[in-house]
């Protein structure tokens, strides 16, 4: 079975789910308190109406999930594609809710998805779904209520759209109702390149908690889009030599290292790394499974399982997608000695230059990227020390001493706040 098939298979809802009993399990939960964060507050599935091109009308699903309001409101992507489910939103919508507060900004945790393969729509009936699908959840949505963000398959232009859509309802510019948006409508400085940057920014803390040379290191990156691609050129500016790289169609392998702009390059124009000349074609479960000192899982969720495992020969694996291994798969790479960067940790670079944009936008100012980034490395490396000696402390593992401060943190502020009314 292919690694894509055996992910098929797995619930992802269930995975958070048991993510965060094993959390709540240690911290001894209350009861109440456990059930009530163990479910999303909110859940809006939406069927709306789009206009092809050729004159058809076509109904797509939607979905919006607000998880946990109870440090602020509700933050998190929209995903486009072709397999969204109410329960993998449900699962990313928990998750953004760990990870806004293993980093400590104050959101809670959202997520929306389309079941659409936009690959497929022309960009005029993209924007026409756009702005049909942000006015289906604008009873969610808002700058002090809900705000998206782009994720799979959803980019800068798309939260133009969204932006403007509720602004017209609005009868004024709300820059602050989504983030990820072009700089010359309120974006920030460094928000495209903010979850790669993160996660590398975890890795250098690693690899210095390991006594890793970076200079010397290794690097396999599955899943070459956004954060995978940039992700891939940042390690090689650390020193590093990028081995292995994949996306949806396939990967390619060459261990004496890639040349990660000739592989941009070439992905631009054929659509695929795969073909790329001096490398050999791999399967995306060859590209997991080769042998390197960091493995950045950036593609979707349940990628390691206890299927695949016990076949990882990476030193270090680095999160940057959400969700990509099974906590099965956590027990076993503990086992073997593999240091794990957990996903609510390890990609948190993206919300947290996302929170950045919303505070500019809010108080109408701009920062620059070095201020940007700066602030980003702060806060990242301090979330990775308060979660390293969080898991030395309870003899566990990264994402155990991340799920520890990030639901404690949570669950305190559910707490003081009460039940209403």
């Amino acid at each position: 079975m292919t690694t894509e098939n055996v992910a098929a298979t797995i619930n992802p809802w269930d995975v958070a789910q048991r993510q965060f009993d094993l959390a709540a399990d240690r911290l001894n939960l209350d009861p109440g308190l456990r059930r009530v964060l163990r479910e999303p507050r909110r859940e809006l599935t939406v069927h709306f109406p789009v206009k092809m091109d050729d004159g058809n009308v076509e109904v797509f699903t939607g979905y919006r999930v607000q998880h946990n309001l109870g440090r602020g409101p509700a933050k998190g992507g929209i995903r486009y594609h072709q397999d969204v489910t109410l329960d993998e939103v449900k699962a990313l919508a928990m998750w953004m809710t760990w990870k806004c507060a293993v980093v400590g900004i104050p959101y809670g945790g959202g997520k929306g998805g389309v079941v659409v393969d936009p690959k497929k729509l022309s960009l005029k009936e993209l924007e026409a779904l756009t702005r049909r699908f942000t006015t289906e959840i604008e009873v969610l949505i808002g700058p002090e209520r809900d705000i998206p963000a782009p994720d799979v398959n959803t980019n800068a232009h798309v939260m133009a759209w969204m932006m403007d859509t509720y602004s017209m309802h609005q009868g004024f510019t709300v820059p602050g109702v989504v983030t990820g948006k072009p700089i010359s409508l309120g974006g920030s400085e460094g928000r495209n390149e903010a979850t790669a940057r993160g996660t590398v920014y975890t890795i250098v803390e690693a690899a210095h908690h390991l006594g890793l040379d970076l200079d010397r290191s290794t690097v396999a990156v599955q899943g070459f889009g956004n954060a995978g691609a940039i992700a891939a050129r940042l390690m090689r500016e650390e020193g590093s030599r990028v081995v292995a790289v994949s996306d949806s169609a396939g990967g390619i392998r060459r261990m004496d290292g890639l040349d990660i702009d000739r592989v941009l390059a070439w992905k631009r124009e054929h659509g695929t790394v795969t073909g790329f000349p001096g490398a050999e074609d791999v399967s995306n479960a060859e590209v997991l499974e080769t042998e390197c000192d960091v493995l950045i899982p950036a593609a979707l969720e349940n990628q390691i399982t206890s299927r695949n495992a016990d076949r990882i020969r990476a030193k270090v694996i680095a999160e940057a997608a959400n969700g990509p291994t099974t906590p099965d798969a956590d027990d076993i790479l503990f086992e073997r000695g593999v240091f794990l960067i957990p996903d609510i940790l390890c990609n948190a670079g993206g919300v947290t230059v996302s929170y950045f944009e919303w505070v500019q936008d809010l108080n109408r100012d701009h920062w620059s990227e070095t201020i940007v980034n700066e602030k980003l490395k702060g806060i990242m490396t301090r979330a990775f020390d308060e979660t390293a000696a969080l898991a030395r402390r309870a003899s566990a593992n990264m994402r155990t001493g991340a799920y520890l401060l990030a639901v404690q943190r949570v669950a305190e502020a559910t707490a003081m706040r009460g039940l209403y009314p």
